[in-house]
């Protein structure tokens, strides 16, 4: 569906696994997302001291896990002996994966997007090419069309590259134009903080049939107001005003149940 920018749907995209059943960016976050139906998960992607790729969010280890300190102080060896901490900040039984882990766990299950991966391209592409999951992998940056091209090159023949779009900004629509006929993205994330802003209900007609539109629903400033708090109180306000009025055929939410929920009532997953 991505691929073919399937406009019929809407693409579930579960942002760090499914953390309120199971500790963020951890195999069981990922499984569980995956066995309630979802599409992608997102995951972060961080790099130790010794240059290994572990699944976590900060930069630093204290919110997460029971350990203390920066990431890219500490060896791989230290974190094995760490255990993560669920939403409630209590220690749990689960440990911190490895992005190869990852990959491999996920393989043929559901796929996955890559946040803060962009950093480290070539590691995570080679990660990509040993565990057979390149075309299972979604890496996004909000670097412009050509520094994307100046740095990723013919790794983009490979991977599915998705540019985030800050559409308050001045040249927002540029940008845009940029990538379309330079890259031709399957989708773009798009952000924006209020819908008072003029440009967002005018992309569905520019996009279609080109890229496919991605929105967050995390929090309010991520969407215009139109996130998971508002689509708790109304879900055809929240998440119906993304799909109807804006075109969103992706959609990443902190509360996948709710969401996947609310399409399959209107048949959209």
């Amino acid at each position: 569906k991505l691929l073919n920018r399937d406009s019929h749907s809407v693409i579930v995209a579960s942002h760090r696994g499914d953390w309120r059943n199971f500790c963020e960016n951890s195999l069981e976050a990922i499984d569980n997302a995956a066995k309630m139906g979802v599409d992608i998960v997102e995951i972060d992607v961080q790099r130790t001291k010794d240059g290994q790729l572990i699944l976590m969010h900060d930069p630093k280890l204290d919110r997460t896990t029971t350990g203390k300190g920066f990431i890219k102080d500490t060896t791989l060896a230290y974190i094995r002996t760490l255990h993560l901490k669920n939403g409630c900040n209590i220690r749990t039984i689960h440990r911190v994966p490895t992005l190869e882990e990852a990959l491999v766990h996920a393989k043929g299950k559901v796929m996955l997007n890559l946040d803060k991966a962009d950093r480290y391209f070539d590691q995570v592409y080679e990660l990509m090419k040993k565990t057979g999951t390149t075309k299972q992998i979604i890496m996004k940056g909000t670097k412009s069309a050509e520094e994307v091209k100046k740095q990723y090159g013919d790794y983009l023949k490979d991977v599915i590259y998705m540019p985030i779009i800050d559409i308050d900004k001045p040249n927002a629509i540029e940008q845009i134009d940029k990538f379309i006929s330079d890259m031709h993205p399957v989708a773009f994330e798009l952000l924006f903080k209020l819908d008072s802003n003029p440009i967002p209900p005018t992309l569905p007609n520019k996009l279609k049939g080109k890229a496919l539109i991605w929105y967050n629903t995390l929090w309010d400033t991520m969407a215009g107001g139109h996130d998971d708090d508002m689509s708790l109180e109304d879900p055809d306000k929240g998440y119906g005003y993304l799909i109807d009025k804006l075109g969103a055929r992706l959609l990443q939410t902190d509360r996948p149940q709710y969401l996947l929920t609310y399409l399959r009532s209107r048949k959209l997953h």
